[in-house]
């Protein structure tokens, strides 16, 4: 199937390409404002599915809306008509193609000449009213207020929020581009006259810029968000992928003493804590219980052994550990435990506890195994 892409590298085209670039049964014919006209009107001919994409929303010029989009999709329709070719065309549109503003109605007419030729032609026209986009390679200052706060966050530079009880509608590109798939196998959501993600989010202004300044803030406390909610997860997938290149590393901090160091390195809300803890030769660390705290041993450099006993028994349970033979211990509450360094290299242990450490309840009670 030769699939048309106008709009090819813009924020919406680059991800669809990459989704479609993992199919063998597509040929991508890619059209930006820099495709040759021959090259443009040979792929109007041979194409057998058009996600028309191109567009323009923030012009230094007012009258460039009309020519960026409904001049091109003119163009595009010609082009189609001439080569008497009949295949589906999906249309970009927005959600201000209902409002009268420069774009609004750049965009409307761009709509009108689509469902027209559709009439006329019997082609099959999809109009999709995109609300606010978001998510990967999507452009600050430019596709979304999303984009515009992830990039100022991720450099330390203020975000301004001029109405934060200002009502978002955000649709998130991995799932703007399933719907794009399911369109062109021939199953597209329609609501009412329109095409449209059946996937969307609502929410203030305010608590975007909270929530992505708490993901900024979130290398210092070690925190990671509510990945349980689907927005959330999406947004923080958004916000990493707009660290600078020189930004995507930063160093945890270790506490440390002769016996070796330990470091915390993820706290969640609800998932407890995740650490990295170093003991030296012949150390022994830990000797000490919790009354509701559990936690998950795992050696991955180095011999040891851990040792546990329940604090009203005399029963020690020994486990030999190795750190090329990968297996957990699992150290249940009411259980003393301690971790000893048998052999002659750093013992490297990754701990999970199900609860993060609170220095004012810290629920560890020093007691021999």
């Amino acid at each position: 199937m030769n699939i048309l892409i106008t709009g090819a590298y813009g924020f919406i085209g680059k991800n669809l390409i990459a989704a479609l670039l993992e199919r063998r049964d597509v040929i991508l014919m890619e059209v930006d404002k820099e495709t040759e006209e021959e090259r443009f009107n040979t792929y109007c001919r041979e194409a057998d599915f058009i996600f028309h994409l191109a567009g323009v929303n923030r012009p230094d010029v007012e009258a460039d809306f009309m020519t960026g989009n409904r001049d091109f999709t003119a163009k595009l329709l010609e082009n189609l008509k001439k080569h008497e070719n009949k295949c589906p065309v999906m249309l970009s549109s927005s959600i201000q193609a209902a409002l009268d503003n420069p774009y609004g109605r750049s965009k409307r007419e761009a709509e009108e000449l689509l469902l027209n030729y559709g009439e006329q032609t019997g082609a099959s026209v999809l109009v999709y009213r995109f609300p606010n986009v978001f998510g990967k390679w999507s452009r600050p200052d430019y596709n979304t207020v999303v984009a515009t706060f992830c990039h100022r966050a991720a450099r330390g530079i203020p975000i301004r929020v001029d109405d934060p009880d200002t009502i978002l509608s955000l649709v998130y590109i991995d799932d703007l581009v399933d719907e794009m798939v399911r369109a062109l196998a021939g199953h597209p959501t329609k609501e009412g006259c329109f095409y449209t993600v059946p996937v969307s989010h609502s929410l203030r202004l305010g608590d975007l810029a909270e929530l992505i300044l708490s993901f900024r803030a979130s290398r210092e406390d070690y925190s990671v968000p509510d990945l349980g909610d689907p927005f959330i997860k999406k947004l923080y997938s958004t916000y990493l992928s707009f660290l600078p290149e020189e930004g995507l590393s930063y160093p945890l901090v270790r506490k440390e003493d002769e016996r070796g160091s330990f470091a915390e390195f993820i706290r969640t809300p609800d998932r407890g804590q995740i650490s990295v803890n170093i003991t030296k030769p012949g150390v022994i660390k830990g000797n000490h219980w919790h009354r509701s705290k559990t936690e998950k041993f795992l050696v991955i450099q180095g011999q040891g052994t851990i040792r546990l006993r329940r604090i009203d028994g005399e029963k020690v349970l020994l486990y030999p550990v190795l750190g090329n033979r990968l297996e957990v211990v699992e150290i249940p509450p009411g259980y003393t435990h301690q971790l000893e360094n048998t052999g002659q290299e750093d013992l490297i242990t990754v701990m999970w506890a199900n609860e993060a450490f609170d220095p004012d309840k810290p629920d560890t009670f020093f007691m021999e195994v």
